[in-house]
């Protein structure tokens, strides 16, 4: 601890923003090197995070299965640092002139300020939909827990509808699941869902195994880029045999609610688009004076941020140059746990005057699981496919696995697994939400006359036209509504049948109220019935 620190008369406080890989093992080890000053209260340790717990995301495909328990991929961060005063909470600003950090209000209106003497930016990526129009409405990411469960039950969702669905054409698209990305999340993500949906379909009886499509979507002419071509063309010939459709050299351009939409202009009918693909820099990093390479912060081989002292940076925000190859490390957990050992080391040296050590690190090796017990390695140069492969993929994992709890609890669930079927029990934990968003493509059938009347419509921006079957003269066109009209009133406030269809004429993002909001606002405010009372009345003439 420097002198100055000392002269203070309060304790050296650490704060960490980020409860990733990096931030979490950064938080581990300094609680070892640092364990005497803690207890003599002279360091105060503090991580933000916006979650209690680390996720362990290499086997989070396996909680789609059900192959291991929904919290048995997850440790709460307060067992794994005791010693660390956890803050649940987003953060919003970060002053480094100030050496403040604001995070964001918890029950109460006020946010919490937290000031620090040495500051470790491990914020990670975030997801990011930026130029691929409808995906934020319609497609499920796969990156937390809750990404999880969600794709789990939006499958097990889609599968109970296609079971009673006599339309050919809804059929095909809740019997159409689609993965986005081929690197190690995306072809794990297909796999697992792969062998998921093709078992769980055999209880249910209107559904043929000819039916089923799964299709993983990647930009590259060949799946796996991290890994050498033969593993990778091993890898594309395997879910190629279980019935995985591979679509090489094809880049997704958006989505709509029931399609994928391709590059091509090619449109796949889904009601599952899972997108593994892609990742931004986290607009707190982004909102930071600091220099970025590739949207990561630069760092110096000691992982500090040059011209801010006691500023440090690990993991997926943080470009670090390896000391072995000069090369930037990959983002990955086995790389930002080795820097976060790092870092917490050259932190405790700065305190104690000593001198720090730059960051060098080979990468013991690659592992990629396929499902249905095979996988590819590549260990120490050591090629594997198979079973074997498989074999260490559960290994390794099982033993990096954070907590003695959770290694027991997944190793009862790999063992059960291999005895017990599938689970297909739905959970509906989504809350419901009253408006949301949601993107429709030129020339698309909004709803159709005569179906239920269950949402109010807002258009946000684009046009279209109101639509009616005629006899004798098909599909005429009534009216064309833009940006800041609405439609769909007439059937919710009647209590009858939609009395006519809405096609797009241009790309169009909507406001989407559902039936009982709707009700509630014009129930209770008198000028929004009126104006609606006013439309219906002009709308029926």
């Amino acid at each position: 601890m420097s002198k100055t620190e000392r002269a203070s008369g309060r304790p050296t406080r650490l704060l960490i923003l980020g409860g990733g890989f990096g931030g979490v093992y950064t938080a581990i080890a300094l609680e070892k090197l640092l364990r005497h000053e803690l207890r003599r209260g002279e360091i105060e340790l503090g991580l933000v995070s916006r979650e209690n717990y680390l996720v362990f995301q290499p086997m989070l495909p396996e909680v789609i299965s059900g192959s291991i328990g929904l919290l048995d991929t997850i440790t709460p961060i307060r067992r794994l640092c005791p010693r660390t005063n956890l803050y649940t909470r987003e953060v919003e600003t970060i002053d480094l002139a100030r050496r403040r950090v604001a995070a964001a209000a918890g029950f109460g209106s006020r946010q919490r300020a937290l000031e620090y003497d040495h500051l470790v930016l491990a914020l990670g990526n975030v997801t990011s939909f930026a130029g691929q129009p409808g995906l934020a409405e319609h497609a499920l990411p796969f990156k937390y827990l809750g990404d999880a469960l969600a794709l789990r039950n939006r499958v097990i969702h889609t599968l109970e509808e296609a079971d009673i669905e006599p339309d050919p054409e809804m059929r095909r698209g809740l019997l159409t699941f689609v993965v986005a990305g081929g690197g190690f999340s995306g072809v794990e993500t297909v796999a697992e869902l792969n062998d998921f949906v093709r078992t769980v379909a055999r209880s249910f009886r209107n559904i043929r195994p000819e039916e089923l499509r799964v299709v993983l979507l990647h930009a590259g002419g060949l799946i796996l880029p991290e890994l050498p071509r033969s593993l990778a063309e091993f890898a594309q010939r395997l879910l190629t045999s279980r019935g995985v459709e591979l679509r090489l050299d094809t880049l997704l351009a958006g989505a709509t609610a029931d399609a994928a939409l391709l590059a091509g202009g090619e449109r796949i009918p889904t009601r599952t688009l899972v997108s593994t693909v892609p990742s931004a820099p986290n607009p707190l990093v982004a909102a930071l004076p600091l220099k970025t390479e590739r949207g990561r912060i630069v760092v110096d081989a000691h992982l500090a941020v040059p011209d801010h002292p006691g500023v440090w940076a690990v993991g997926d925000c943080a470009w670090v140059l390896d000391g072995l190859t000069g090369e930037p490390c990959p983002p990955t957990a086995q790389h930002a746990t080795r820097q976060a050992r790092c870092l917490a080391e050259n932190i405790a040296a700065t305190l104690r005057g000593a001198p720090r050590r730059a960051f060098a690190f080979r990468a013991v090796g690659k592992l990629g699981a396929l499902g249905h017990r095979c996988a590819v390695a590549e260990i120490f140069g050591i090629r594997l496919s198979g079973f074997l492969a498989w074999w260490l993929w559960r290994t390794i994992y099982l033993l990096k696995l954070p907590g003695l709890d959770r290694k027991l609890r997944v190793a009862t669930d790999w063992t059960l697994d291999l005895l017990l079927p599938p689970d297909i029990v739905q959970l509906k934990t989504e809350q419901p939400r009253g408006i949301r968003r949601e993107h429709f493509e030129p020339n698309e059938v909004v709803f159709r006359e005569g179906d239920r009347g269950d949402r109010l419509y807002v258009i946000v921006d684009g046009e279209v036209d109101v639509v009616r079957q005629v006899p004798g003269q098909g599909e005429v066109a009534l009216r064309r509504l833009g940006a800041g009209e609405v439609f769909g009133e007439i059937a919710l406030i009647s209590e009858q049948p939609r009395s006519a269809s809405i096609r797009s004429v241009t790309t169009v993002n909507v406001l989407v109220v559902d039936r009982e909001a709707f009700h509630a606002l014009f129930s209770n405010l008198p000028p929004l019935r009126s104006f609606f009372e006013s439309l219906l009345e002009t709308r029926t003439r």
